[in-house]
């Protein structure tokens, strides 16, 4: 039982809140981008997380 619960709300709340810090911690380019990805995350949890680690990534600006 505890197995099905931390695979059905653990797993994909830690992969949201990854996501959510790592938009919040780095810059796009152009900086709307960062907003889209913000209101996506929230508004489409584990999809628009997934998208974005496969998507978004991709879009921020390298600071080195």
């Amino acid at each position: 039982m505890f197995f099905i619960l931390l695979l059905f709300y653990a797993i994909p709340l830690m992969i949201v809140l990854g996501a959510l810090i790592d938009v919040l911690r780095n810059e796009f380019d152009p900086h709307q981008n960062k907003i889209i990805w913000v209101l996506v995350i929230i508004f489409v949890p584990v999809i628009g997380s997934i998208l974005y680690w496969i998507i978004g990534r991709n879009q921020r600006v390298n600071r080195y």
